[in-house]
């Protein structure tokens, strides 16, 4: 982030402009929108600048910039064609601590001005931190077209019903729960059609209905493209007042959680659990029951081996409602990062999955129909048992050669991809690490023809000696 977005508070605030041409009288239009006390240093002004002058909404100063004009000013704005007086500008203000734009030269900015979509008092900002502004206008643009004209006026009676909100509803998380129903029902509609009134009754109706009782979403993640997040996930996500979330969650998928939501890691990694399961079942319940809206976010899809199951026959049997959001799986998704088509008439007509993370003692697979051809095995969490894995595939009568690839963060830009043979997969699990995804079969064949995400490991060739 190369500038933090701040929304800042200019009434009455002394703000000065050291030029007087049209850009210069762009940017002073918008102080005045924002109620700045705006002060004029130019030599001549447009008329524009000049009517204001009139009018008193702008104080001329002087003709030249001298750097004590500086002097008590909260921000400033350099927009002259003269290079010397803008730098005098930019220094002057550095010097003093005082905010300063140079416009249309980003390196002399300690603040850039957005492009602004204007529902007062909605305001939204867009920036391209001064690399892209023609990207930045268009986006306000598309953002123009989205946005009703209404939304200012939604807001405003808000701000007028939120004291007598909270006498009603005396929870932070109700009121929360209130408004996001509010915005995306009856109110919404009978603000955009005028009737300002009936919306307010509306909302007197509606802080009587506000249920106390909390909820929780079981969100598949996906395998770590956030891309690849339904749209249900992600606007639970955004709603969410706690979030217990799996290791296996990537950074980029978290970014998109609400910002003000707790966050809760509950671990689950392969050789690490920092949160036992029965725990996690217990934080569950105890959030819902609180009132709260709790999303429990896991890697890829949470009803494959995801223990998703469990979770929710403790919420049923505690009596707590529950939705569920399924997720891409990492066997669809890393394999299709990689280029692997689970099935292919020519190479598998079935695929299976399990998983790898077998207790001691307890292997109780049947291993002889996993080894069978004409099939692709895709094996979760493997790494660690992969010479077990692989000595009863063999043992079991799958061909030596078989192709196998470990997929290593699928999906993600870090994605890595090792390919070989079913002989050679312990020796390959030795240079991948977790969260990785076994694939054995034919269809990792096509990996070559079929692969279009990331960089793909290729087998080391064993060396060519020449014999004169």
């Amino acid at each position: 982030m190369d500038y933090l977005p701040i929304f800042a508070d200019l009434k009455r605030r002394p703000c000065l402009v050291v030029g007087g041409g049209e850009v210069a009288w762009r940017k002073t239009r918008l102080l005045l929108k924002a109620g700045a006390d705006v002060r004029v240093i130019a030599p001549a002004l447009n008329p524009d600048f000049q009517q204001a002058v009139q009018q008193g909404q702008v104080t001329h100063l002087a003709d030249t910039f001298e750097p004590s004009h500086l002097d008590g000013i909260f921000l400033a704005i350099a927009a002259t064609d003269r290079k010397a007086v803008n730098a005098l500008v930019y220094q002057s203000a550095n010097q003093r601590q005082v905010m300063v734009n140079v416009v249309d030269d980003t390196q002399r900015c300690s603040f850039i001005v957005p492009s602004i979509v204007d529902r007062s008092p909605i305001i939204v900002a867009i920036s391209s931190s001064g690399k892209a502004p023609v990207l930045a206008r268009l986006l306000r643009e598309k953002l123009e077209a989205l946005l009703p004209a209404h939304l200012g006026q939604m807001a405003t009676i808000a701000g007028r019903f939120r004291k007598r909100l909270s006498e009603t509803v005396t929870t932070l998380t109700g009121r929360r729960m209130f408004w996001e129903q509010a915005f995306g029902g009856r109110f919404a509609e009978l603000v955009a059609a005028g009737q300002a009134q009936a919306a307010e009754q509306e909302l007197e109706a509606l802080s009587q209905q506000v249920s106390p009782q909390g909820q929780v979403a079981l969100i598949g993640a996906g395998p770590g493209d956030p891309g690849l997040l339904t749209l249900r996930a992600l606007q639970l996500m955004q709603q969410a007042d706690v979030v217990l979330y799996d290791y296996l969650v990537s950074d980029e998928v978290m970014e998109l959680v609400r910002r003000d939501a707790e966050l809760v890691c509950v671990g689950k990694k392969a050789g690490f659990h920092s949160v036992p399961q029965e725990e996690t079942n217990q934080l569950i319940v105890k959030y819902a029951e609180q009132g709260k809206r709790v999303v429990r976010l896991k890697g890829g899809d949470p009803f494959v081996f995801g223990r998703g199951g469990e979770e929710l026959e403790v919420l049923f049997d505690a009596g707590i409602p529950f939705q569920v959001v399924p997720g891409i799986t990492a066997a669809a998704g890393a394999t299709a990062y990689a280029g692997i088509p689970l099935t292919h008439r020519d190479y598998a007509q079935t695929a299976m999955f399990i998983t790898g993370h077998l207790k001691p003692g307890s292997d109780q697979l049947d291993w002889s129909t996993l080894a069978r051809g004409k099939q692709t095995l895709v094996i979760y969490m493997g790494l660690m048992k992969s010479s077990h894995i692989q000595q009863q595939l063999l043992t079991h009568g799958r061909a030596a050669e078989t192709p196998i690839a470990i997929i290593e963060r699928g999906t993600q830009a870090t994605q890595k991809v090792l390919k070989g043979q079913l002989s050679e997969l312990a020796t390959l699990a030795e240079q991948a690490a977790s969260p990785s995804l076994i694939v054995v079969g034919e269809v990792v064949t096509l990996s070559e023809k079929l692969h279009w995400f990331g960089k793909q490991e290729q087998p080391q060739q064993p060396a060519v000696v020449k014999l004169a």
